[in-house]
């Protein structure tokens, strides 16, 4: 019988934690529901991914902060 996908798919993840834990980071954070549909709503609208927004967000507060 053929391995189900699921089970290849948690075995390869299993085997890979490591290494992408070494070079990804994720960032748990909350805000209000309302803010974040519209900000979803507004990301979609324009074909941004969450990514895109916050490198864009780090450069704009990068010149920002050094305007001043």
């Amino acid at each position: 019988m053929k391995t189900p996908k699921s089970e290849i798919d948690k075995r390869y993840e299993n085997k890979h934690k490591q290494e992408r834990k070494a070079a990804h980071a994720v960032w748990g954070t909350s805000m209000k529901r309302e803010d974040f549909n519209k900000l979803n709503k507004f990301l979609k609208e324009h074909h941004i991914s969450k990514v895109q927004l916050i490198y864009a967000g780090w450069e704009a507060l990068k010149e920002q902060i050094n305007k001043n």
